[in-house]
């Protein structure tokens, strides 16, 4: 937790992952992101996997360190007043539909700077969400085992939700542009960023798009290959699985040092009529006759013993962990300066919070903060940003327009 943005205030009026993502960023550099729900909760509020306390763990961390104002947004006096706060505040990040009481006009015709960033699903409308995008360019028919036939084979969905996390720090960037761009020029900026083009977009800065036109046909599949250089998954003496990727000289000639096979290696390159250390090409070509070579070297070490002489010659190596062993690695959470002390989290469950991932050297970092309790800033925030009285807020919350804190609420 920085404090490189506090003095920036921003409306967040979100659900799910990408949206939120955004504003998470953005707060873990020190803005002020205040997110906007309805008074029951957003359509993530209760999001899979819950406490037995019914909060949310999802929306406990991609919340973090954000304000919470509930409003009744089912209400024509909701939904005015959440107008009338994001134009106050000056700029905006929703997935709400253009189409929407929280349309651009709406909220530049009561400020004409307004900066608002929509997250979309497809360029022309159409609803989309990771799964589904991913679907779509192509990423799940590229995955699955080498040998299983390309006719019958099913697609393989990857379980990290990534456009969305990428959408989200792409939104992010673009929100802090449109704040540059105004600041030189006083222009209030509308931005929509679908999803769909985050992911299409992707395909085509990565090469695989020219990739696929070029040749006129689909990638195969290549199981836990690397594509296009030498990298895969190996299984020690010990039974361990570890992973291990040479991109670069020094990392292909320290493996064959760790794996001890310089002379069988010379013996292919003599039989192939190649040197492997010529670069991605031969390595890649003929990958499979290496990585039976790195597997039999593999089975006569355990891992313990592999990752040493790996560690000792500079490899780029890491042993394959469930995700509950990643979450209690002393290297990966305990050590690392990333994650700091729990904060007071709504579901009253402590473990390790995440820090910004940036980290700016000389600079102090704060502790993580807390997600909000649903309603607990609505309070502050209109009277800080509208200039609204404690009375005004009272009719308010008696009328059922505003909650307050859900805190004792189940």
């Amino acid at each position: 937790m920085y404090n490189l943005l506090n003095d920036l205030s921003i409306i967040e009026v979100s659900s799910f992952v990408a949206s939120p993502t955004a504003g998470l960023y953005c707060a873990q550099l020190g803005a002020e992101v205040i997110r906007v729900d309805h008074k029951a909760g957003g359509l993530d509020y209760k999001r899979y996997m819950l406490t037995r306390e019914g909060r949310s763990l999802s929306w406990e961390n991609l919340n973090r360190a954000k304000k919470s104002v509930a409003l009744d947004l089912q209400s024509p006096e909701g939904r005015e007043l959440l107008v009338e706060l994001a134009s106050a505040v000056g700029q905006c990040i929703t997935n709400l539909p253009e189409q929407s009481f929280l349309s651009h006009a709406a909220m530049a015709a009561r400020r004409a700077d307004m900066i608002s960033l929509r997250i979309m699903g497809w360029h022309d409308g159409r609803q989309a969400m990771d799964f589904t995008v991913n679907a779509a360019v192509g990423y799940p028919l590229m995955c699955g085992p080498e040998e299983w036939d390309p006719a019958t084979a099913p697609p393989v969905n990857q379980v990290l939700p990534a456009w969305d996390f990428i959408t989200g720090a792409y939104g992010a960037f673009a929100m802090l542009a449109a704040l540059h761009h105004r600041s030189r020029t006083g222009e209030g900026s509308e931005v929509r960023l679908p999803l769909g083009d985050v992911a299409i977009g992707t395909l085509a800065n990565s090469g695989t798009m020219a990739e696929m036109l070029y040749r006129g046909a689909d990638r195969e599949r290549l199981g836990n290959a690397i594509w296009g250089a030498f990298g895969r998954d190996f299984r020690a003496k010990d039974g361990k699985r570890f992973m291990v990727a040479a991109l670069t000289p020094k990392q292909w000639s320290g493996l064959v040092k760790a794996f001890g096979i310089a002379a069988p290696m010379a013996a292919l390159e003599a039989e192939l009529g190649v040197r492997f250390a010529d670069g991605d090409t031969p390595r890649f070509q003929h990958r499979a006759r290496l990585f039976a070579l790195f597997q039999s070297a593999a089975e006569t070490m355990d891992y313990a013993t592999l990752e040493a002489r790996m560690t000792a010659e500079g490899c780029t190596f890491e042993r394959y962990r469930t995700a509950h062993e990643a979450a209690t690695d002393p290297a990966l959470v305990a050590e690392n300066p990333l994650f700091g002390p729990s904060p007071a989290n709504p579901s009253g469950f402590a473990y390790p919070a995440t820090r910004s991932f940036a980290n700016f050297p000389g600079r102090e970092v704060g502790d993580p903060r807390p997600a909000p309790y649903l309603g607990e800033h609505s309070e502050e925030v209109l009277a800080d940003k509208l200039g609204l009285s404690s009375g005004a807020i009272g009719k308010l919350v008696d009328a059922g327009t505003v909650a307050l804190s859900d805190k004792d609420r189940t």
